[in-house]
């Protein structure tokens, strides 16, 4: 059975909806919501892009080069192909972290974090340090305001004769005047079998102040810094007993020339600028800042 489109109900009938839909075309609402639709979809597409970029991680040649060089000097050959790919994946794993830690605000009160901050900080202030190289004048000028920093301390060269308090007992002393009369009546007379035995050594050649007070004890070496040369004399007392000493030798401290030292001015000065140099900076910054200080009692004193 067969209908005729006219007993169809107007919505239904074909021509109608192509009316309808060219009469729809023609309204200027539908043409701007079509283009603001359009704007849309390309801004979308545009803020996406741009999410991509700033999420984006490029590991780029030089830094495969790098890793794959450390891998090469630590293991004594080349990564592997799985094993370069490995290097490259735990990159971008710990960059990954990294930003994700950035954007929790982890690194924030993290003493460690902030040491490792300062330390690059004082690193680039040691760069420009580094890069500077004294005058002679300069150096010059540093030993002369500096020189018990380079001084050459004096040296000895002794013998000794010990005396054991605890085998001397209370005659120790009056044993000691014996012994050094002996010695002083041939002093070119064996002087070891007057002592008593002992595992200190018998005498040094010419040594420093800190040399022989690391065997016999600090007041000895001072008071053997004051003994006549060539004389016996004592007695002198260490942490271990009595000594009868003669000073065969002693050269006198004395401030070096710049060229026996120069290394070492050099190496201090840099030192003495590199700290110049980090407070000027630091107080530069200082300006940028106003820093309060609380106490324990709730006051406050600025800086």
């Amino acid at each position: 059975m067969s209908h005729d489109v006219r007993d169809l109900p107007i919505a239904t009938r074909p021509w109608t909806h192509r009316l309808m839909l060219k009469s729809l075309l023609k309204e200027p609402l539908l043409h701007f919501l079509l283009i603001a639709l359009a704007i849309f979809a390309v801004h979308g597409l545009l803020g996406n892009d741009a999410e991509e970029k700033t999420d984006s991680i490029v590991v780029t040649a030089p830094k495969i080069e790098q890793m794959a060089s450390l891998f090469a000097k630590t293991w004594q050959r080349p990564p592997t192909a799985d094993e370069l790919k490995g290097l490259i994946d735990d990159h971008v794993k710990e960059e990954i972290f990294v930003r994700q830690a950035l954007e929790l605000g982890l690194d924030k009160d993290d003493t460690v974090v902030r040491r490792r901050l300062r330390q690059k900080m004082e690193f680039l202030n040691d760069a420009d340090a580094e890069a500077l190289e004294a005058t002679e004048a300069e150096l010059q000028a540093y030993l002369a305001a500096n020189p018990d920093a380079f001084r050459v301390d004096s040296m000895l060269a002794f013998q000794q004769v010990f005396l054991n308090p605890q085998r001397r007992g209370d005659a120790i002393d009056q044993n000691a005047a014996s012994v050094l009369e002996a010695l002083l009546a041939d002093p070119a007379a064996d002087p070891s079998p007057l002592g008593d035995p002992t595992l200190l050594p018998p005498g040094l050649p010419l040594s420093g102040a800190a040399s022989i007070g690391q065997t016999f004890g600090f007041d000895f070496a001072e008071a053997l810094g004051k003994a006549p040369v060539g004389h016996w004399t004592g007695p002198v007392t260490s942490t271990f007993g009595l000594h009868l000493v003669r000073v065969t030798e002693h050269v006198q401290g004395r401030t070096p020339a710049l060229d026996e030292v120069r290394e070492a001015v050099a190496r201090e000065w840099t030192n003495a600028r590199r700290k110049e140099l980090e407070d000027e900076h630091l107080a530069e910054l200082l300006k940028g800042y106003k820093v309060t200080i609380e106490s324990p009692d709730g006051t406050e004193a600025s800086q």
